[in-house]
């Protein structure tokens, strides 16, 4: 991966800055700091994926949102270049986009203390994520198959109609924002049931009340029977993950949100 890196680096023609490497899940992504031949600040960011698995939502995420978004007015962190290499059966594909200075808010998705974040942060992203659903895509971020699936075996419900699907960033978590507001991560949007975003947030704000409160201000469709789908299918996504051992901090609460759900 540093060696594919370092070549990607090369064929995009930047300098990769020494002392910020970051590895992603299972070492499946390598990023870092760069900088462009005309000074530019920049993220290089390596993907890899056996050959035959290098294509599809996950794979083209970056690129689909540059086209669909841009930088969605500066809360998204714009995709300048992109270069694919293909050795030994591994694809790698190198994504270099503009930097962002900001740190992310928690270095945990799972929000592990109280943000006193301004009025103004919870506006721009309101009007952001209503930018965001208005996309027109045929991008799937939640498929009905898994909704079906998931919400009776995790929440104990029939899967909840869907009265309205919209577009969404899909992993909206506190490990993926900054404030002022910028958006990381986009390589999962796609289409999910009304709310999704908002009741992802919640999910990873429920060890603080206060914020997770706040969420559910923000996004007045939770709580709704429009947001219900959103809300079981966050839910079992979250209890899924409980199920194989991760996001452990949160299994109490979020058996309290299924047992709200199962009431409404």
């Amino acid at each position: 991966m540093r060696t594919r890196h370092a070549r990607a680096a090369q064929a995009l023609d930047v300098r990769v800055e020494p002392g910020g490497e970051f590895w992603g899940w299972a070492g499946r992504t390598l990023s870092a700091p760069a900088r462009t031949a005309t000074g530019q600040q920049a993220w290089l960011r390596l993907v890899s994926a056996p050959e035959d698995k290098a294509s599809g939502k996950l794979w083209d995420g970056a690129l689909d949102a540059q086209h669909a978004f841009g930088d969605l007015d500066g809360r998204r962190p714009a995709l300048l270049a992109v270069h694919d290499a293909v050795d030994d059966g591994t694809a790698y594909r190198a994504e270099l986009s503009t930097r962002v200075d900001q740190p992310v808010l928690s270095d945990d998705p799972v929000l592990q203390r109280d943000l006193q974040l301004p009025d103004s942060w919870w506006q721009d992203l309101a009007a952001t994520l209503e930018k965001v659903a208005a996309a027109d895509t045929d991008r799937v971020a939640v498929r009905q198959q898994y909704m079906d699936r998931a919400i009776a075996e995790f929440v104990g419900i029939p899967a909840p109609a869907v009265t309205c699907w919209t577009a969404a960033h899909s992993d909206l978590h506190w490990a993926n924002v900054t404030a002022p507001l910028r958006l990381l991560d986009w390589e999962g949007w796609g289409r999910a049931p009304e709310g999704f975003d908002g009741a992802t947030l919640y999910a990873y704000s429920l060890l603080q009340p206060d914020t997770a409160a706040r969420v559910r201000t923000v996004f007045p469709v939770l709580g709704s029977p429009a947001g219900l789908a959103a809300e079981a299918t966050v839910c079992a996504q979250l209890l899924q993950t409980v199920a194989r051992g991760d996001n452990l901090v949160l299994e109490d609460q979020l058996q309290e949100w299924a047992g709200e759900l199962r009431h409404r």
